[in-house]
């Protein structure tokens, strides 16, 4: 087995194995859309059933989604991520090496917790971790957007986030009680 190899970096010989189909780099990209496509093939699920479980997207969806929302929570994401001496500098004028203060993580997470939350069912553990961003992180992530040169898309995220299923319960009991409030 190729774990129990004394002195191999399992990873890193999976990632040397496939430099045709994916990036470099710290975050795991196919640039190959046909590699993906067998990953998820049916002839992959019945030649290799025992690695068909890479196919469960519900699961992984769930995954990426309570990674991101937990990477957003914690105090990796917070106030003058980079250090800046004013808040009133414009994010096109950001040096390289201050947006680098943002760890790929956090890059991802502040860019995709949306596309992976929509993939997944209500659950109240995700519910606690979306308010907490939004109540709690929201200025920081907005913050991080920026650094990132992407805070044109946090609007597009916001909505979305939107189309989760737990957060419809949320904003249909918000709703309510608003309206009972408003009638009493």
């Amino acid at each position: 087995m190729l774990m129990k190899l004394p002195g191999v970096d399992t990873l890193k010989f999976i990632r040397d194995g496939l430099v045709s189909v994916i990036d470099s780099g710290p975050i795991l990209r196919f640039h190959h859309r046909s590699f993906e496509d067998f990953l998820l093939s049916e002839s992959f699920r019945r030649y290799l059933p025992k690695l068909s479980g890479i196919q469960n997207r519900s699961l992984h969806g769930r995954q990426l989604a309570m990674l991101c929302l937990t990477t957003m929570v914690s105090s990796e994401l917070h106030f003058n991520m980079s250090d800046l001496k004013s808040s009133s500098i414009k994010s096109w004028s950001i040096p390289i090496t201050t947006k680098s203060a943002v760890s790929p993580l956090i890059s991802y997470s502040s860019q995709f917790w949306a596309d992976h939350l929509v993939q997944t069912q209500h659950e109240e553990i995700l519910m606690k971790a979306v308010k907490f961003v939004m109540y709690e992180k929201l200025l920081f992530w907005i913050e991080a957007m920026s650094i990132l040169g992407k805070a044109h898309e946090v609007s597009a995220i916001l909505k979305r986030a939107l189309e989760w299923p737990g957060l419809a319960v949320c904003l249909e009991f918000i709703s309510y009680t608003t309206a009972l409030r408003l009638a009493g």
